[in-house]
């Protein structure tokens, strides 16, 4: 019998989370017990799965309506429900009466995947510290409790944190026609820029006012701040004393150790290698920042004027004005225009779920099923427009893990693009977040929930949607659906003029990207106590773009929250993506035999093979930096 989609609900959504989370935790809780009295391994293990998969339920649907219903109740019920879900987890795994249980499993009885999840969970276990003595059991607990209210407390003063600065309305000289008429002149004669993405970036890009930007730019680094400031302090503390009770040096050693890269000590090498080969690079583009600042009297290059001056040399140098791309970026083309592109690419049918069948959260989402080949295999919800309270970021999140057999996958990706036309950089986005969509949903349809969608290592789970990016820069693809009002596709000489540009800022942005990882990184090492201190000396050491004095980035840096110390991550996977990009044709993007073969190999395996044997699959061999050290030396044309 075909699995159905979940039944989402008409109007009360209280109702049917409290029902969907909570019965989802209580079945967990159930299955715990009959694990305990489970007499045959391979049944006991099975059961285990079990408890797995409702306890992911429930951590699902919390985690995505606290980021994205428009009822503030709502939203404080799923963090409650979130909270009492992360305190069953902490519970179950310092059981030592279930850690016995599996810990007593013979690996001989099961198939290769259940030795897999077996020994995943007995690490796991262990990593909480089952196996400590019983003061350190409850001092795990504590911390954990501690640690779950700290993490949504960081994460909801950036959300509930938007901020405003107003502007003379002269400022808007330069931007975008859209912009201008979404943004009206006040009595005073000012407007209103939010922190929001579809505000503040297209302001710093094109505003050519530099007290303006400047005013801008200021509000948006002291974003959270000061409200984050004692949080983030608080769960630098919990972090690291959790790690050490629990025998690790401290928490970048405790938080590698499940991620490719294995230790903290080498994250800080990693960092510091792609900032060593990135330095030449950075300082080249770095120079051209500089010297076309200085026409306009400016000598220094700072977050207030660094995307101004980047997008005047790209329009300059090489005849890319992000504006005219603009002209053949609407909103709906490129919405369409993705799902075309990843339809052909891997075999798939997008067919659209009428908004009555579908009950979503908000009247912005639209829903689709997901079907190859006749089959359905899942579905899909994009919630892709700003509103107040939402999750203001980029991310994909799980609504349903996917498990062969008994539930299909689902997932939701949720943005805050602008209604009209978008910047290529956020096309790049989207195509970036709809990759980690697509491998939630082809690698939905294992037995084992451990293997369910994105459950590779950490540090290689943005690989595959760095990849996905390629496609948004090839003139085969963007002509698909890049097309101005009259119909007349993107030129190709533009979009090589695009890449070109592009290229431009690779050095710079290298570093930046480690100035974000070594924050991530030294933020959790060394536990400053001046957090504002010691963000500039970073600055100092990594970024070649300065900062601006009395700001306080880190305040609403969110992936502290969800990265802890693994930023670094990013850059990871981008290199590993070279890599495996490096296997397709750049002149037959829509090849089918690379395509369908990375598909099979990297993105329906999910997290049934270690990260590094998945690209030795598709590649045919170990993965090198090659690829990565090719784009990176290689100069701008």
């Amino acid at each position: 019998m075909p699995l159905e989609p979940l039944a989402l609900p008409t109007d009360d959504w209280a109702s049917w989370l409290a029902d969907r989370a909570g019965g989802e935790l209580r079945l967990a809780g159930t299955q715990v017990g009959a694990l305990k009295e489970a007499a045959d391994d391979a049944v006991a293990l099975e059961v285990w799965n079990d408890a797995m998969i409702a306890l992911g339920n429930a951590f699902a649907v919390c985690s995505l309506l606290s980021s994205v219903h428009p009822d503030p109740s709502v939203v404080e019920q799923a963090e409650r429900i979130e909270v009492e879900a992360r305190a069953f987890s902490t519970d179950l795994f310092l059981d030592a009466e279930v850690f016995a249980r599996l810990d007593a499993v013979d690996p001989s009885v099961l198939d290769e995947g259940g030795r897999r999840v077996l020994a995943d969970a007995l690490r796991d276990f262990r990593r909480s510290g089952v196996d400590r003595d019983d003061d350190v059991r409850e001092r795990v607990r504590a911390l954990d409790q501690r640690l779950t209210d700290l993490e949504q407390a960081f994460s909801r003063h950036i959300r509930d944190g938007r901020r405003t600065t107003r502007v003379p309305a002269d400022a808007l000289d330069g931007l975008p026609d859209d912009f201008v008429a979404d943004h009206p002149v006040d009595a005073d004669g000012q407007v209103t820029i939010s922190t929001e993405y579809p505000d503040t970036h297209p302001f710093l890009a094109y505003c050519s006012d530099p007290e303006a930007r400047h005013a801008v730019a200021a509000t948006y680094y002291d974003l959270a701040h000061p409200a984050n400031d004692q949080v983030l302090l608080d769960l630098l503390d919990t972090r690291h004393e959790k790690a050490t009770l629990l025998g690790y040096a401290g928490f970048p050693d405790y938080d590698a150790e499940t991620k490719m890269i294995g230790t903290g000590e080498a994250i800080a090498a990693f960092v510091d290698r792609i900032a060593a080969q990135s330095l030449d690079a950075g300082e080249r583009d770095v120079a051209v920042l500089r010297e076309r600042a200085a026409q306009d009297g400016v000598e220094q290059i700072d977050i207030s004027n660094s995307r101004y001056y980047s997008e005047t040399v790209r329009r300059e140098q090489y005849d890319v004005d992000a504006q005219q791309v603009r002209r053949y970026l609407d909103f709906g083309r490129v919405h369409d225009g993705l799902l075309a592109v990843t339809g052909r690419l891997f075999g798939l049918d997008y067919v659209p779920v009428d908004r009555g069948e579908a009950r979503t959260w908000h009247e912005d989402v639209s829903t689709y099923d997901v079907v190859a080949d006749g089959a359905h295999l899942g579905r899909i919800h994009l919630d892709l427009h700003t509103r107040e309270g939402k999750y203001n970021h980029a991310a994909q999140f799980d609504l349903v893990p996917g498990v062969a057999g008994r539930q299909l996958p689902e997932g939701v990706l949720v943005c805050n693009f602008p209604r009209g036309l978008m910047d290529h950089d956020e096309v790049v986005t989207l195509f970036h977040e709809f990759g980690h969509l697509l491998h939630h949903v082809l690698a939905g349809h294992h037995s084992w929930v451990r293997f369910s969608g994105v459950a590779t290592e950490w540090d290689f789970v943005e690989a595959p949607s760095q990849m996905l990016e390629e496609w948004a820069w090839s003139t085969e693809v963007l002509q698909t659906f890049a097309t101005d009002e009259a119909g007349e596709p993107i030129p190709a000489a533009l979009v090589e003029a695009m890449r070109a540009a592009d290229e431009f800022g690779k050095g710079v942005q290298a570093r930046t990207q480690m100035f974000y990882a070594a924050l991530s990184y030294r933020l959790h090492e060394e536990r400053p106590r001046d957090l504002t201190a010691a963000m500039f000396a970073l600055y100092d050491t990594y970024s070649l773009v300065r900062p601006i004095p009395e700001s306080h980035f880190y305040a609403g840096f969110g992936h502290l929250a969800g990265y802890t110390s693994a930023y670094y991550t990013y850059m990871w996977s981008l290199v590993i993506a070279k890599d495996m990009f490096s296997a397709f044709d750049a002149g037959d993007l829509f090849a089918p035999e690379v395509a369908h073969r990375y598909r099979d190999t990297v993105l329906v395996p999910g997290g049934s093979k270690d990260a590094a044997d998945l690209v030795e699959d598709f590649l045919g061999r170990p993965y090198d930096t090659e690829a990565f050290t090719a784009w990176l030396d290689r100069p701008a044309r």
